[in-house]
């Protein structure tokens, strides 16, 4: 049952997102629990070391390390109907375990950490931390190795602050963190229990069976409904588990359609989507091809092209929403608000992708489904973040326009964002995917 089953008022989208995030605590959660609920939806999972028989209308998925790519074939070739394409990334700033990770120091216990992404570390000061991600154990056979998941979701980390009485001077010079001294957080007294009998215990194996490890720390504090009238949303990874499941909810909802409807949940957009998992990876472009090609309803060789020329993508990553003690940051014309509506990410230097036509789109989409929307444009002398969007655009050569739903606290072990937002969203994402004639 969920945790939020005593507040009738949220929208079950919301619920429903509050739920995925807490089932998320890294991206390999992320994939898993994405995987669960296609399947139960009926999709079916797909190797990529193995040829395909894709059937029209029929939906499925696939895996590469933190990443998930799901689809729904078309009805018509897409060379014909082309694709229809939502982004998303994964995973999240955080702090991640290092491979040596047991320190012992003035008699405490403590884990060897490494800042992932552009993570705001003071809010991963005094709380309540547990460890998750995928282990790696020695299988059965020799060469081989077995990934399993973990979740310690009880408080047994943390990474106490300076008392004020030992740094004065915090008060007028604030506070600055040095990531190697002062971010190892303490896991207990010596004598020291080593990092790795701690997972073996929880896997319920033997210790000399554990090899590696990609772990990072979790908030146990689960997502909640917060706000005067239960307008917010508190929770870990909104940036950017809220955009995934946007996309995933999209997919579950839409019916088939004449074009193939695709669904990318991308790893490692933090730190530059630089991988084989990431966005600027092959991964969209070999299910792309292979649909077009070889294994999708229709394929013939050559027909990727044709298909890109049909295709459109919508980016989704989270939104800079208005900050109250902090207006003055945005640009005066384009402040977004929560429970706004969706918005338009629009930069002149393409650090978003979206263009005049993109942004049309999206309008007249949102205008289909009777949802608000809104538009965010970086002060002119700041410097714009990035999304997945120019990065596969550019990899795929397909349109595509940026958007997301607005956030504060972004980066934030704990972020913020609007309760009615989830469900705009997945509206417009749905009837995005059904849309023909693009």
């Amino acid at each position: 049952m969920s945790r939020l089953a005593s507040l009738p008022e949220v929208h079950p989208t919301t619920r429903d997102l509050l739920d995925y995030i807490e089932a998320s605590p890294t991206p390999h959660h992320c994939v898993e629990e994405s995987a669960r609920r296609l399947r139960e939806a009926g999709f079916a999972e797909l190797s990529e070391r193995e040829r395909w028989s894709i059937e029209p209308g029929r939906g499925y998925f696939l895996r590469r390390g933190g990443t998930l790519l799901a689809f729904r074939a078309g009805k018509k070739p897409a060379a014909e109907a082309g694709f229809r394409v939502l982004g998303a990334h994964t995973d999240s700033p955080n702090l991640r375990v290092k491979p040596r990770a047991d320190v012992t120091h003035q008699g405490y216990l403590q884990l060897g950490v490494e800042v992932y992404g552009g993570a705001l570390t003071f809010t991963w000061l005094d709380r309540d931390l547990g460890l998750a991600g995928r282990v790696f154990l020695a299988g059965a056979e020799p060469g081989k190795a077995e990934a399993r998941l973990v979740a310690i979701r009880r408080p047994l980390l943390r990474i106490p602050s300076l008392a004020i009485h030992l740094d004065r001077e915090v008060l007028t010079k604030g506070l600055v963190l040095n990531s190697q001294r002062h971010l190892p957080p303490i896991l207990g007294l010596e004598p020291a229990i080593p990092l790795r009998e701690l997972l073996a215990e929880e896997l319920g194996v033997e210790p000399d069976r554990v090899l590696s490890w990609d772990l990072s720390l979790m908030d146990v504090q689960p997502p909640a409904i917060g706000g005067l009238r239960g307008e917010f949303v508190f929770a870990p990874r909104l940036d950017n588990q809220a955009s995934c499941h946007a996309a995933l909810s999209a997919l579950l909802r839409a019916g088939a359609a004449d074009a193939t409807q695709v669904v990318c949940l991308y790893d490692h957009e933090e730190v530059g989507s630089g991988s084989a998992a990431g966005a600027a990876g092959s991964a969209a472009e070999d299910l792309l091809r292979r649909l077009a090609e070889s294994e999708g309803p229709g394929a013939a060789p050559g027909s990727l092209p044709r298909a890109i020329a049909r295709s459109f993508q919508v980016s989704a990553d989270m939104a800079h929403a208005v900050h109250p003690n902090y207006d003055d940051r945005h640009e005066p014309h384009h402040r977004p608000r929560l429970n706004g509506g969706p918005v338009i990410k629009i930069n002149a230097q393409q650090r978003y992708a979206t263009d005049a036509e993109g942004e049309a789109l999206f309008e007249a989409l949102c205008r289909e489904v009777d949802v608000p929307c809104q538009r965010f444009v970086i002060r002119t002398d700041l410097q714009c973040g990035s999304t997945i969007g120019p990065i596969s655009a550019a990899r795929l050569g397909i349109r595509t326009v940026d958007v997301g739903n607005p956030m504060l606290s972004m980066h934030s072990i704990r972020e913020q964002a609007g309760a009615h937002d989830p469900e705009r969203m997945v509206a417009v994402m749905a009837r995005f995917l059904v849309a023909d004639g693009m």
